[in-house]
Formats: structure tokens, sequence, C-alpha cells
């Protein structure tokens, strides 16, 4: 028996994994993975993969980095964690520190979570209680159609993921979808923008705050929209007197070009939810990031009752702290954003061919993140699927989002490792177009 198999039969006889029908590894391999460096990924056997989504979008400088894993090791022998309520510790308060000078202007408190959903869970208690303390009960939340936030409860809510919403109806909170800009045009933009103002006319006494994915949404297919759909979204939050969440939690900190999507948009919301690259991909951290004037409405004497009710057990751990530092350390002494620039415009250059295929219906991109929409297959025939069997195959993991083939690849992937990407997602395609 290979030691891959023998590492399989281990794991499927005690876990249970994510966004997984378990029953397809009966006939689908699962790759126990024994180590990693920059953009591979090695098996048991030795067989290497292109990490070509970043583990779902966390990897930022490559796995296993000499430089984060000297600062956790470092930060290792001192702290490892400790409570954050009553006590703070220096990582924390430096990374708070950085993210406030980097962040756009006006966001000046940090709340620390530990992962992506939990940070959109704060942003919309924090939003409710906000008003709640104004002595206003706003309990419904605007997201954009076909967007995705998260998945626990409050998470899931202002998602619009139909198999989710359908799955478990009874339990979630009360939300409303406004258009999402069917496309990357200005004119989609006011479109889009023009719908959210007529709900806004009709029901903003109600509606606590609008939540969006920034220019992309990532699970919902990487559909991607013009930044000023989020100019006027902020100015109609601002002029109906809701608030308005940037999930950054997959677009922040480079992925569409700029540190924060927002900032395409020249546009403060009122809370930012920041996860996934913020540690490089090492630890679970997430932070909700939100204005003094926000935070002033919770500060006050015990007996009036208004403090935010929230806390996490890791709250602001200090080996994640860390980790987040040293990848803040390397955006600023690698020249990232810039760099990025580069890679971003070989990706594109290597997008071209797609265009002739087909099966393509459409290929876009922001910065880091890039997408080639396949044509409409009935959904039985699981092109996702066979996508992702090749790429392994040809040594690339790509996981598509339904017939979405995606990019979204470390920073220091180089000019060879996107070319051997793109080849190897060229080559699945063209092969489905073969055989069907």
């Amino acid at each position: 028996m290979s030691d891959n198999h023998l590492m399989a039969q281990r794991d499927l006889s005690v876990i249970w994994h994510p966004c997984t029908q378990m029953k397809d590894h009966e006939s689908l391999p699962m790759i126990p993975i024994k180590r990693s460096k920059g953009v591979y990924l090695q098996d048991f056997e030795g067989n290497r993969y292109i990490d070509a989504i970043s583990s779902w979008w966390v990897n930022l400088f490559g796995h296993v980095h000499p430089y984060i894993n000297a600062k956790i090791v470092e930060q290792l022998g001192a702290l490892e964690h400790v409570i954050l309520a009553g006590f703070t510790h220096e990582p924390v308060i430096r990374l708070s520190e950085r993210l406030v000078q980097m962040a756009p202007e006006g966001l000046t408190r940090c709340f620390y979570a530990d992962n992506g959903s939990s940070a959109v869970e704060v942003a919309l208690k924090m939003s409710f209680h906000y008003h709640r303390n104004q002595g206003e009960h706003r309990s419904v939340f605007l997201s954009l159609s076909n967007s995705y936030h998260g998945e626990t409860i409050g998470a899931l809510s202002v998602g619009d993921v139909g198999l989710y919403k359908e799955t478990y109806a009874p339990l979630l909170i009360q939300s409303r979808q406004v258009p999402v800009p069917c496309d990357q045009s200005e004119a989609a933009a006011f479109e889009a923008a023009a719908a959210l103002e007529a709900c806004l006319k009709s029901d903003a006494a109600e509606i606590s705050a609008l939540i969006v994915e920034p220019l992309v949404q990532g699970a919902g297919g990487m559909r991607m929209y013009h930044p000023r759909y989020l100019m006027e979204a902020r100015r109609l939050c601002s002029d109906y007197g809701i608030h308005l969440i940037a999930d950054e939690i997959m677009t922040g900190f480079g992925r569409t070009g700029t540190m924060f999507a927002c900032e395409q948009a020249g546009i403060t919301p009122d809370f930012m939810t920041l996860s996934k690259g913020l540690t490089g991909g090492y630890l679970p951290l997430s932070v909700v990031m939100t204005t003094d004037q926000i935070y002033q409405v919770f500060y006050c004497d015990y007996a009036q009752g208004k403090a935010f009710l929230h806390s996490h057990s890791y709250t602001g751990n200090a080996l994640a702290c860390a980790a987040a530092n040293a990848t803040l350390d390397l955006f600023e002494s690698e020249g990232t954003l810039k760099a990025n620039q580069k890679l971003s415009q070989r990706i594109a250059e290597g997008l071209e061919c797609f265009k002739g295929l087909s099966q393509v219906k459409e290929v876009r991109q922001c910065g880091m993140i890039a997408a080639v929409e396949l044509a409409d297959y009935p959904s039985n025939v699981r092109i996702g699927l066979q996508v992702y069997r090749y790429g392994l195959d040809h040594g690339v993991l790509l996981r598509p989002l339904g017939n979405v083939i995606y990019f979204m690849p470390p920073y220091i992937i180089t000019y060879e490792q996107i070319e051997t990407m793109l080849r190897v997602a060229y080559d699945a395609i063209s092969h489905l177009e073969a055989a069907v």
C-alpha cells in the first residue's frame, strides 16, 4: 500500500472534511500533503502541486516562508497566548497600530476574532447594537445578490448561496438582497446603485447595514464589478443613515491590486472585516476595523449597559499577531504591491488564449485574481471536478467554483510557474471540449 493511500485511509476513517461530499472520496483520491515550500505542495510520494488557489486564498508569500517562520518561533519563546480581556501584549498593539495606519482613513479601532465568518458576525452585531444604543431597532441587513460572507449563522444569513439558505432557512436572521452589478462596466455599477437606492427609499428605517465584497465576489464565482458601485453605495448608505460593511476577507492585502479593494473607490466603510491573508496563511486570525464614532457609542459607564457583547478565547492570539506582523513586514520590505503589477500583467497576457476556446464564456481579472468562466454545463456533468482532477494529474491545484476556473496564486509565483499554471488549466478546458 502506498504512503498516500495509507494516509488517505487513516484520514477517511476519522475526519469529516469541509465543503465536501464525503462519498466523492470513494472514487476521488484524497491528497495527503507531507510538506510544502514556496508555491508547491508535496504529497507523501514526492508529487508536487502548484498551489494556484493559495490554499483557499490565505497564503500570500508562499508556504514555509523563512521570515514568517522565524518571527513565529521568536514569539513562541516569549508569549504564545494571553486573555485579551483586561490584558494586552506588544504584537497585538503593534499590529493594530499598523492596520490603522494603512487602512482607509477613519478606521481607527480594531476588534479581533479568529476567522472570517466570526469577523462578519462581529460587524453585524456591532451595527445592530450601535443602532440599539441609539434607541433604534434595525434588524434587517442588506447584501448583494450572489454574495458569500461565511458559514456561521449570521454570516450565512447575509449571503446569497441558494443551497445554504434553503437548508438553514429557519435559523437565519433577516436579510434582503439587492442586485450586484452585472459586469465590470461603470454603467452596470450605476444601474445596481439605482436599485439599491430604490430599496433604501422604502425600507431604510429598518435596515442596519449593507454588506458587500468590494470589487470581487469570491465564492460566488469570482464575479467582478466597477469601483463606481462602492462609491455610490458609500454615498447612499451615508444619505440614508445605514452602515456600510466592507467584507475584505478575501480582497484585502493586495489581492485586487491595492492593499484594500476599497482604496480603488476612495471610500471608507463603517466596518471593514479582514482575515485570510492577514497572517500570510499561517494561523487563524481576523479583525473588524471600525471608526471612533461607532466606538464612542459603546463607551459608557458599566451601569448603562451599552458595552459590546462579544468574545473569542483566542482573540488577538500572540502567535497569530506575530505572523501578521511578519506578513506586513514583507509587504514593506519587498515592494509587493508594485511587484504584483508585473505578475498581474503576465497573468493577463496568459489569459488571452482562453478567449479563443469555444467553451469559454468570459475571462475576467482584478489584480491577482483571475477567472475563466465556462459555458453552462448541466450540473450533473460536474465540470469543475473534472478540471480539478486534471490539474492534480498535471501538478497544479485548481479548485473551480462550479463552472468557474480561477487563479489566486501566492505573490511569490514566478513567470514560469504562472505559465505552467495557465497551461494546465488551458489543457484541462481543451480536453473537456473534446470530451463533451
